[in-house]
């Protein structure tokens, strides 16, 4: 375990106990500052500027150019590798811990170096060069299955063999707090014979947490489930907005397009692996059957990770529709990762995967309205008096994450988006 991730660590900087962002955590993120950008960590409610800590001098000797911690994204920061990033998370980590007095009783350097994270604006991390999209939960996939085909044989033959994927649009992901305009499209009414125009009427979340690829590879090398963690830099939450009667006309026989492809919203704050670590938890048995060898499973590659949905109308009181985990991914990260690239596929730094719609055994846990309201017939009951079968207009979907352990929460915060009406 790294020294970062000690459960006994305290900060001199205050931490609530029900914060997302205690000193074991130090994710990685970008702030505006003046009319440029900042790489950033995050401790309690405080936001850390890096490149002032190494402009000061407090990362002596892990030889990092100023110019990466100026960025406007973090695929530099990444470029360094997880061995300087790293050695950075565990620097920032003595630096702030209770026991180290040269930053705490420096007030000239703390003025320059920490902002309350009410008063920066947090910006899109990464540069997403290319963005896939998985299918990995096994009861999303068996409930979609369930509703649309055959409830005896829900899930498609391949999907037991190989992680799900198709290839979505980079340059529509946005961050957290971004509005998004409902999508216009074509649509086939239920008893028609001929599409019909207009905005998504069946607008939709999805619960997904996205990975970030943190080392790129050469077109025809294959990454292994040996190596995959390597490859992985951190994790983010993730929604990917979905126009259900858009989808759901145009995805025979290509797969999604202009249902996907309108918007997908991530949290500003990336936590790494590293932080993750004490959250691994077992991974589903896979032998009925049995992946094909290079998919083998052989070690704990799941994450014990707390996901919540909550639906916030303007002007009234939210309520939690989805409490769902990480852990119930049928086909984990390292097996997305192995199956991305194992035809020579190259990725690179700052490209990012998303999971697929994370569902659990029961209504509860179901990750996206399609489920929650099953197709529309159990419409959600709201605080006041309205009902939701999918998201309406001025509605705010806000999603949380976090694990715990040992008396010490990690999270990352939220990711929220608020939908506005279409565009004429």
């Amino acid at each position: 375990m790294s020294k970062a991730n000690n459960p006994k660590l305290k900060s001199w900087l205050t931490v609530e106990s029900d914060s997302d962002f205690p000193i074991q955590n130090i994710p990685f993120g970008i702030f505006r500052k003046g009319k440029g950008f900042r790489v950033a960590t995050i401790i309690g409610d405080q936001v850390i500027d890096l490149f002032e800590l190494n402009k000061r001098g407090y990362f002596a000797g892990l030889n990092i150019d100023n110019s990466v911690l100026k960025s406007e994204f973090l695929n530099d920061f990444i470029s360094l590798g997880k061995k300087k990033t790293n050695k950075v998370r565990e620097r920032i980590s003595d630096l702030f811990k209770s026991t180290t007095r040269k930053l705490k009783s420096n007030e000239k350097d703390r003025k320059a170096i920490l902002s309350p994270v009410g008063k920066v604006e947090l910006t899109m991390p990464i540069k997403v060069g290319d963005y896939t999209d998985f299918y990995s939960s096994r009861d999303h996939a068996t409930n979609v299955g369930k509703m649309f085909r055959d409830p005896e044989n829900a899930l498609l033959p391949n999907w037991l063999h190989l992680p799900v994927g198709y290839h979505g649009r980079a340059s529509s992901i946005v961050v957290s707090g971004t509005d998004i305009t409902r999508p216009k499209g074509q649509q086939m009414p239920v008893g028609a014979d001929k599409p019909v125009f207009g905005p998504c009427k069946l607008l939709d979340f999805e619960l997904e947490v996205g990975f970030v690829v943190g080392k790129k590879t050469e077109l025809g090398e294959s990454i292994n489930m040996d190596n995959a963690e390597e490859h992985i830099f951190g994790l983010t939450l993730f929604n990917d907005w979905s126009a259900r009667d858009i989808q759901k006309w145009e995805y025979v026989p290509l797969g999604p397009f202009l249902g996907k492809s309108f918007a997908s919203s991530i949290s500003p704050w990336i936590v790494t692996l590293e932080a993750l670590e004490p959250f691994r938890s077992k991974s589903p048995k896979q032998n009925k059957p049995k992946p094909l060898p290079y998919l083998k499973n052989d070690r704990d590659r799941n994450y014990d990770i707390n996901l919540l949905v909550d639906i916030v109308p303007e002007n009234g009181e939210g309520k939690t529709v989805c409490e769902s985990n990480f852990k119930y991914m049928y086909w984990n990260m390292c097996q997305q990762l192995t199956h991305h690239t194992v035809n020579g596929c190259n990725v690179n730094v700052g490209d990012m995967c998303a999971s697929g719609t994370i569902s659990g055994p029961k209504r509860g846990s179901f990750g996206s309205m399609l489920e929650i309201s099953w197709k529309g017939t159990m419409p959600v009951d709201m605080p006041d008096g309205s009902q939701r079968k999918f998201i309406n207009d001025n509605d705010t979907v806000v999603i949380r994450g976090f694990g715990e352990k040992d008396g010490v929460r990690i999270g990352f915060g939220e990711v929220s988006g608020k939908i506005l009406p279409a565009k004429k």
